[in-house]
């Protein structure tokens, strides 16, 4: 095993390897040992792949010895999320209810990082079905923080954010409904970039919200970030919301400097909207400084508040998500984590009216940001904090609080995650960079520019061989509000069940009536105001093929 090996960035290793001074077979034995050694206290693998490895090594070895090297991905280790299908090869989605599901085919971005090469270590832990967790009810446990393992490592990749961090492979594929890939980024301390709607196809990835999923890397630099993006990115006919667009060359757009570049500061995010920790303003001054003297010119300005964002999300999200699980919470409502009936079912308070509304809000806000991106390049935000306990989780939390990513979700830019220090506790926070939409070259600049000034990638958790991860107590299934729930409520939740045909036992419910007083006010603040013009976000589009 290698310390060395286990944390090369993406573009040092594949210098290594074109130049035959690193063979695959010896990178991917190097970090089989890792994860040997180390996964017992992560829980970042749920189903390793290393004889798999083994075999892709052999053959990149081989292919780069005759020269028939296909770039830099070329013998790259790399791990999936277990939400993308791989052929032959267990999807689970870290579900009871997926626990014995078999693909008969890949992922198209499974696919492409094949091609170019690359070579899969395993599937990876994540909430489940990308949104319910961390859960201690599942058949696997929740990831642990390589940089602390009593505490979070973000969600929903939650198994990608610890096994790029803890060095178990340079890279892994997430998805970003709602801050999943940018949270785990934040809180272990790597880079993840959420690319723009459409440029990645979500085709073979299991659903979360067919509206807001974006597909993506978590890796160890920004630089990284681009290698992986030029290979996954692309129109696949197999996804429908996968939009044509003329690829940059990403890496290319890589500078030192920021000069001539314009970026909005929305400092109201983490100051007025949800108020950060006095670590978490500190950095995030000291980082806004640096870009400054890289040449940046900075201005604030606003976008909407983040809870019009979060509403809008929700409403729509939720009940995508619940439409995708109906029949098993119809019919296996146990099987699910608890976490998971938490956030889904809520959602069966959601009426079509909703929905529909919620989507002609969608497509205001989109539009809204139009007069921005013609007066900045880019825009800078916060991070998330340093990592909680996962002991400290509540289930409830997810109704009551509005996060700091989500906005970008509902406007659909890029935005690319990375570290921006530590707390007191010694534990990584974060920024965003954002873009407009299919700017990922700026956004990867600005990015870039600030990774290499400030050099906060190079420092890595300490973990120790043979240490036990912290037992934990789980907290608990309830908050324990549903008995205050008003008559009124009660029974919209009853009539919300029996119209969406779910039998709930009296745990199940009691999850329904603590969740249903904030879906209710989500579905009460939404702006109702639209004209006869104004067309939801998901307008209609007849296949590329029929044009």
């Amino acid at each position: 095993m290698s310390v060395d090996l286990a944390f090369l960035t993406i573009a040092e290793a594949a210098t290594l390897l074109q130049s035959r001074q690193l063979s695959p077979v010896e990178y991917v034995d190097a970090l089989i040992a890792r994860a040997e050694t180390f996964n017992a206290q992560l829980a970042a693998y749920i189903t390793p792949t290393f004889e798999q490895a083994r075999q892709q090594a052999q053959q990149a070895e081989a292919e780069i010895a005759a020269g028939k090297y296909r770039g830099p991905l070329h013998g790259i280790p790399f791990a999936l999320k277990d939400i993308y299908d791989t052929q032959g090869i267990r999807t689970t989605g870290h579900s009871r209810v997926c626990l014995d599901r078999i693909p008969t085919a890949d992922a198209t971005a499974t696919r492409k990082l094949y091609e170019a090469g690359a070579i899969l270590m395993g599937k990876l832990a994540t909430h489940e079905f990308a949104h319910g967790g961390p859960s201690f009810d599942l058949p696997w446990p929740p990831a642990r923080n390589p940089w602390h393992l009593a505490h979070f490592t973000g969600g929903s990749s939650s198994g990608s954010g610890a096994a790029v961090a803890a060095g178990l492979v340079p890279m892994a594929l997430g998805s970003d409904t709602g801050g999943s890939i940018r949270g785990p980024a934040s809180l272990c301390g790597v880079a993840g970039l959420m690319p723009t709607f459409g440029l990645v196809s979500r085709a073979g990835v299991l659903p979360n919200s067919y509206t807001f999923d974006h597909c993506g890397p978590l890796a160890r630099s920004v630089e990284d970030c681009a290698l992986t993006l030029q290979a996954i990115a692309g129109f696949d006919p197999g996804d429908a919301g996968s939009l044509r667009r003329e690829l940059p060359d990403y890496r290319a757009a890589l500078r030192p400097d920021l000069k001539g570049l314009r970026i909005g500061v929305l400092r109201h995010a983490w100051e007025e909207d949800m108020p950060a920790s006095e670590d978490v303003r500190q950095a995030m001054d000291a980082a806004l400084a640096v870009l400054k003297d890289l040449g940046a010119e900075l201005e604030e300005c606003r976008v909407r508040p983040l809870q019009h964002y979060f509403d809008v999300k929700v409403i729509i999200a939720e009940t995508e998500l619940f439409s995708v699980h109906q029949r098993d919470l119809i019919t296996r409502p146990g099987d699910f984590g608890a976490d998971f009936r938490a956030r889904a079912l809520p959602a069966a308070l959601f009426t079509a009216n909703d929905y529909v509304q919620a989507t002609r809000e969608h497509r205001r806000m989109v539009v809204d940001m139009e007069p921005l991106y013609r007066q900045y390049d880019a825009f800078i935000s916060a991070g998330q904090g340093e990592a909680p306990r996962l002991d400290a989780h509540s289930s409830l939390a997810f109704w009551q609080r509005a996060n700091l990513f989500t906005a970008s979700n509902v406007t659909s830019q890029p935005v690319l995650e990375l570290c921006n220090g530590f707390g007191r506790q010694g534990l990584p926070l974060g920024m965003q960079v954002m873009g407009r939409p299919f700017d990922e070259t700026t956004v990867l600049r600005v990015s870039y520019a600030y990774e290499q000034a400030m050099g906060w990638y190079r420092q890595h958790p300490a973990l120790v061989a043979g240490a036990q991860a912290p037992v934990l107590t789980p907290p608990p299934v309830l908050a324990g509000t549903a008995g205050q729930t008003d008559a009124p409520t009660r029974a919209a939740c009853e009539q919300a069940a029996r119209r969406a045909g779910l039998t709930l036992d009296d745990e199940q419910f009691a999850q329904l009536l603590e969740g249903a007083p904030y879906a209710l006010g989500m579905v009460q603040r939404l702006r109702r105001d639209h004209g006869y013009a104004n067309e939801p976000a998901n307008i209609f589009s007849f296949p590329a093929s029929l044009g």
